[in-house]
């Protein structure tokens, strides 16, 4: 009888286990790598979702913005090739999982070396034009590039990104051939619109939202299914003419691939209890973001669909590096 009740106390310690070794991380600093500059939408998801979890985790969270090589990879490397204890962990954004079919090689493999915690928030993108363009909507913008194709340029913010693809699949849905120029970076490919240089970008809100307020840029539509609370005046792409249009520039947080379970599994709820406050909501909605919170299994089936996506937009639209 004793040696059983010792087996069953024996059993019952090791089910506990692993919740507390949960319970107690994190128990030092976890650094949360951006492979981006400072100052664009995914360091400003990051840097919403850090502050936050400082304040109801424990002061344990901080950004580093690593940026470098091709869209992100060297900060993604970085923390593929980063031990599995939940102290290197990842903010990015739909390009990380772009890259492979724009690249000959990445030194990693987006699916297989990491492990997908959790789906953050995504957004849609704001489709605009130059001030001086005279159309309101893409409707009347595309008529316009047929009668003159030769006099218009589009842009995006960087090659295979979440911006360029919105455009490209635009000018599939609009049966266009227009030239698309590719810069390096939100910035640049901004001013460029704006004093007319290029035509149409698709840019997420954060950075064009307060220029189409202030009357820099033109909004034709957000690449959304609903007009978005930060921008109601600005219509859908759908409601601008192309039907059915929907493409939206989505952030994650990934770990290095064999992250313990439960360690993904506390940063998950915790992420989603941060995700549903209200001033958090608030805030990213004024970003032009709509807060998530998934698990890793379904961020996983998630990445899947849009890879699938991703990959036939690119093939038919026949980007490539050069």
């Amino acid at each position: 009888m004793r040696l059983m009740t010792m087996s069953a106390l024996a059993v019952a310690l090791l089910g506990c286990a692993v919740p507390a070794a949960a319970q107690s991380y994190p128990a030092r600093t976890v650094t949360v790598v951006v492979p981006f500059p400072a100052g664009g939408s995914v360091d400003g998801v990051a840097r919403i979702l850090v502050q936050k979890l400082n304040e109801t985790v424990g002061q344990h969270f901080i950004v580093e913005n690593r940026a470098g090589g091709a869209s992100g990879t060297v900060g993604a490397n970085a923390v593929a090739k980063a031990a599995p204890d939940g102290y290197t962990l990842m903010v990015s954004a739909s390009v990380h999982v772009i890259n492979p079919f724009l690249y000959k090689s990445v030194p990693y493999d987006v699916v297989n070396d990491f492990t997908p915690v959790s789906l953050i928030a995504d957004g849609p993108l704001i489709v605009s034009t130059t001030p001086s363009v005279p159309a309101n909507n893409l409707k009347d913008f595309f008529a316009l590039v047929r009668k003159d194709p030769q006099k218009y340029t589009f842009g995006t913010t960087s090659i295979g990104s979440a911006s360029h693809l919105a455009i490209e699949l635009l000018k599939s849905d609009a049966g266009l051939d227009t030239l698309v120029v590719a810069y390096k970076g939100t910035a640049p490919a901004l001013t460029d619109l704006m004093s007319g240089q290029i035509h149409l970008l698709a840019d997420p809100m954060l950075s064009s939202l307060p220029l189409a307020q202030g009357g820099k840029i033109k909004a034709l539509g957000l690449t959304s299914l609903k007009r978005a609370a930060a921008a109601p005046e600005i219509p859908t792409v759908e409601e601008s003419g192309v039907k059915g249009f929907h493409f939206v520039s989505w952030y994650g947080l990934w770990g290095p691939k064999n992250l313990p379970g439960d360690v993904s599994n506390k940063l998950q709820s915790d992420i989603a209890k941060v995700l549903a406050l209200p001033d958090v909501k608030q805030r990213l909605n004024t970003l032009g973001f709509d807060p998530i919170g998934t698990g890793g299994a379904q961020f996983a089936a998630y990445i899947r669909d849009e890879m699938a996506k991703y990959e036939k937009i690119i093939k038919d639209a026949k980007i490539k590096v050069e």
